[in-house]
């Protein structure tokens, strides 16, 4: 599951406090905090002006779909190269793949042409 830490991380912001888990601009801009100043004593300065945060709640929103995204076309992706690691022995070099074997591998490979997630995946049938 992608975070506001993981997004925040993403969008190169650094030295903020995020009090809670946003779920809108509303709740963002209520909780989220810039930090502008650590004093010798640890005290902080603190930034609570939305227009002052350097980050949008949309730049947010739009960088964790993005994320998401990715996390899912990398699992999908995850999830073909272990089907292929299991019919690599069929294209050893002491051994003749069937062209159903060869177009099976194929297959596989251009699943990422067609799908982004492991959710709606349609699998080729192993010959």
């Amino acid at each position: 599951m992608i975070t506001i830490t993981d997004v925040l991380h993403e969008l190169g912001i650094s030295d903020y406090i995020v009090r809670g888990k946003p779920t809108n601009e509303t709740e963002f801009n209520s909780m989220f905090v810039r930090v502008t100043a650590v004093d010798d004593l640890g005290n902080i300065t603190e930034e609570t002006n939305p227009a002052n945060f350097g980050v949008t709640w949309t730049e947010i929103s739009a960088k964790k779909t993005e994320l998401e995204n990715n996390e899912s076309l990398k699992l999908l992706r995850m999830h073909r190269n272990s089907k292929l690691a299991e019919t690599d022995w069929w294209v050893l070099p002491d051994r003749t793949a069937t062209d159903e074997q060869l177009a099976y591998r194929q297959a596989l490979r251009d699943i990422t042409d067609t799908y982004s997630s492991l959710d709606d995946v349609v699998w080729p049938t192993k010959p």
